[in-house]
């Protein structure tokens, strides 16, 4: 009931901001100033960040991270210091309240395993990225009910080869154990948030995106480590 109640109230709020300002930057840093450290804190969750000072988030980017809990997107909201946009499954946009911030904030949405036969869906993304946004997407597409990060899928390495941005690989801990993947009981504790270095794409081809992809998920895997 927290959760739902004070996820309702920062978006309505955060759209009220949007329609008064007419852009998204507000808003956006009102999910990593406000909202994200309501639901951590409600949680009893404790972030610990590592690797984000040697990021230049000046420029556009897309970051992979594994997938353990829906708190995750909590915890990137706030270790990342500039806004963020999420690549969602489709059925996200349905949600009342979260769909609609995420519609606003021009957020992306991709139906399973449908990021191959979607050439519009990917040039939207490359389009947003080449407008300076910063992406982040979890390529497992489910999350991990046991800890192990499973294979990474290749969409969205083919947009940051598009767009021929960095990919930044995430890797976070603990997030399964304070919110597991199966039923919402919270259980206190420590989430880790580490930024690995950042994967240039100069000089890759929509060929390599499978290859790109292992690369970061062994990254990920270290840095878990």
């Amino acid at each position: 009931m927290f959760t739902l109640g004070w996820t309702a109230g920062w978006i309505s709020l955060a759209s009220l901001v949007r329609l008064v300002t007419r852009g998204q930057r507000w808003p956006l840093r009102m999910a990593s100033r406000c909202w994200a450290p309501g639901l951590l804190g409600g949680a009893g969750a404790r972030l610990e960040i590592e690797g984000a000072d040697a990021i230049d988030w000046s420029r556009p980017l897309v970051l992979v991270a594994n997938h353990q809990s829906v708190i995750d997107a909590c915890a990137l909201f706030r270790a990342v210091p500039v806004p963020l946009r999420f690549v969602l499954k489709q059925e996200m946009a349905r949600m009342p309240f979260v769909g609609w911030y995420a519609r606003q904030m021009g957020m992306l949405f991709i139906e399973r395993g449908s990021a191959r036969s979607s050439p519009r869906r990917l040039g939207e993304a490359v389009d947003l990225v080449r407008g300076g946004a910063i992406l982040c997407a979890f390529p497992e597409g489910t999350r991990s009910r046991d800890g192990s990060v499973g294979p990474f899928k290749g969409g969205l390495f083919q947009v940051a080869i598009a767009a021929g941005v960095p990919v930044v690989p995430v890797a976070l801990q603990g997030s399964g154990a304070v919110l597991p993947a199966a039923g919402f009981r919270v259980r206190p504790g420590t989430i880790r948030v580490r930024f690995g270095a950042p994967i240039a794409t100069d000089g890759l081809a929509a060929g390599d995106r499978n290859a790109l992809a292992r690369r970061a998920r062994e990254v990920v895997v270290s840095l878990m480590h």
